[in-house]
């Protein structure tokens, strides 16, 4: 049982996904998805994560729309840290996104109000409020200040 989100927290995701809506929409990018999502990473155990947002590119997008867990990693996973987040707890999410596939994981941690990029476990950039955050290959055409997502 989680306990629900912080204001802070919760408004940040809107924002993001807010973003990230609109700008996959006008480009046919595929499909974002909201907080709570389940994506099923692995099998034998059931490994399910859920990002606060994600995407999943048009073409991975399956033709008949799945009622539970999408099986697979999405493309993008965004996770909005928390007051209560353990570093621990984040870099196994990090690293599930990434061994699953995920070719893009965006951890937002709003108290430094920075935006850490992981493209790989060795491609790591750090983004600060001076600087804009993009959505390379895997979002093409994304970019927003991160200044503006806090």
């Amino acid at each position: 049982m989680m306990s629900p989100s912080g204001f802070r927290h919760g408004r940040i995701v809107a924002q993001l996904t807010h973003a990230l809506v609109q700008h996959v929409k006008e480009g046919r990018l595929g499909i974002v998805t909201g907080a709570e999502t389940g994506f099923r990473l692995g099998r034998d155990p059931d490994t399910v994560r859920a990002p606060d947002v994600a995407l999943v590119r048009t073409e991975r997008v399956p033709p008949v729309e799945p009622s539970g867990f999408f099986e697979g990693a999405p493309d993008l996973a965004v996770e909005v840290l928390s007051p209560g987040d353990r570093v621990g707890e984040v870099s196994a999410k990090i690293q599930d996104w990434l061994a699953a596939g995920c070719r893009l994981v965006w951890v937002v941690d709003p108290a430094a109000r920075c935006v850490t990029q992981y493209r790989s476990r060795s491609e790591i950039a750090l983004l600060t409020a001076a600087e804009t955050l993009a959505g390379g290959d895997v979002v093409p055409g994304f970019s927003l200040p991160v200044s503006e997502i806090f």
